[in-house]
């Protein structure tokens, strides 16, 4: 089993499908945007080859491969408008293990390893993102990479008739990776 990452640069027709059937995917969707009602869980979302385009002008994103398949996708972008703590050169992550053969198999773990190092090269200090409430494996990855919660938000995403918080966690990187 050999994982690799692969960052995007030019994206294709083909990635933007891939991208499409993982943003519609009914058993993605709860754990990957938030969503303030029912209708709004259940609406597709469109990403064309021009959305994708612009959004690897804010966003560096990366490929996420199990031996040939692609599995996911990691992203970053630094200084976005929503963090909870309005810290300079914070680096807010995005991860999505949107085939299922790439799930429970420590990929994800593998996987932000591998962003933050990326984003220390960058010259970061500091990241930062959400994770929903009922996301339980989420958070437990991420404390076990060391990220500590720094503050919630109620009712922030739907999903099994009730809204949730987004749990806000951070982890500052140590200069012992350069």
């Amino acid at each position: 089993m050999n994982t690799y990452f692969i960052k995007l640069t030019e994206p294709t027709q083909t990635l933007v499908d891939v991208f499409n059937r993982w943003e519609n995917d009914p058993t993605l969707i709860p754990m990957t945007r938030p969503n303030q009602n029912k209708s709004e869980l259940e609406r597709e979302r469109i990403i064309t080859l021009d959305i994708l385009t612009q959004r690897l002008e804010s966003h560096l994103i990366y490929l996420i491969y199990l031996d040939e398949q692609l599995i996911g996708e990691m992203n970053y972008v630094v200084d976005p408008s929503h963090l909870y703590k309005k810290e300079q050169g914070t680096a807010w992550i995005g991860i999505t293990i949107g085939e299922s053969e790439g799930r429970g198999k420590r990929i994800g773990y593998e996987a932000i390893q591998y962003l933050e190092e990326q984003i220390r090269k960058q010259g970061l200090k500091r990241i930062e993102l959400g994770v929903f409430e009922f996301n339980i494996k989420a958070q437990k990855l991420y404390q076990k990479l060391d990220y500590k919660e720094i503050g919630r938000i109620e009712d922030f995403t739907y999903w099994q008739n009730k809204l949730w918080s987004d749990i806000r966690m951070e982890k500052y990187l140590g200069d012992n990776y350069n």
